[in-house]
């Protein structure tokens, strides 16, 4: 997939759901990361960094309320129960495409904090998708049951005002781009990204098409990262 980037920038597309990790920017061929690591390395310990990393997607005023959750054993377990609808959580190499090179990169973190549209639907495939990681299904099998649900009409469509916050400087999103750049992210059933003006000279926003998966996610570049620092955005 190629779209327009910033001079800071990945590349897209996700289970049916996040291009969180796969941020706008060119294309992955080769695979740089063609097999699993052992799990123990795409884990965060103690617990409680992974939880201020979750914590970091987003300022506080919106994730110091919200849900954390945290990778366990057989997937991700409710670390805080937060009370205003938002979820946080550290992203793994795996919410990637299916086809990326970053798909089994253990240094891949990737703090995201969804809005409570988005953890009902868009984050609900991102946490299959690791239960089937956690049980050792193996990329080719996860390529298969995604096409078997498409087929069966089973996947959830992100809900209207799905939405999430990606702006922690913490984050590590690939070997290329690093934390990127603070942004936001919209997501909807494959839509026109043209009626966002999204990928034309001088836009700022980015519009990335799920495959095979029917999601279209527009990017949205801010100012400030989470903690309210400044962020340089300069475009290309």
């Amino acid at each position: 997939m190629r779209i327009r980037a910033w001079t800071i920038g990945p590349a897209c597309g996700l289970p049916f759901l996040v291009c969180a990790i796969g941020l706008p920017a060119g294309e992955n061929t080769k695979p740089t990361y063609p097999t699993m690591a052992p799990i123990a390395q795409y884990r965060v310990a103690p617990r409680s960094e992974e939880i201020a990393l979750a914590l970091s997607a987003a300022p506080m005023s919106i994730s110091g309320n919200a849900d954390v959750l945290t990778l366990g054993s057989h997937g991700y377990e409710t670390a805080v129960k937060g009370k205003n609808g938002f979820v946080c959580v550290v992203e793994r190499s795996w919410a990637a495409g299916l086809d990326d090179a970053q798909f089994w990169n253990p240094k891949v973190r990737a703090p995201i904090c969804f809005n409570a549209a988005a953890a009902r639907s868009v984050l609900a495939g991102y946490l299959e998708r690791t239960k089937w990681v956690l049980a050792g299904v193996s990329r080719p099998g996860m390529i298969a049951r995604t096409k078997a649900a498409l087929a069966a009409n089973t996947l959830l469509a992100p809900e209207p005002g799905a939405m999430c916050y990606m702006m922690s400087k913490q984050g590590y999103l690939s070997d290329r781009d690093g934390h990127w750049h603070p942004h936001l992210m919209f997501f909807l059933a494959h839509t026109d990204g043209a009626a966002w003006g999204a990928n034309l000279d001088g836009s700022p926003i980015f519009a990335a098409q799920g495959d095979p998966e029917p999601v279209t996610t527009f990017f949205v570049p801010v100012t400030k990262w989470s903690d309210g620092t400044p962020a340089v955005m300069e475009m290309h």
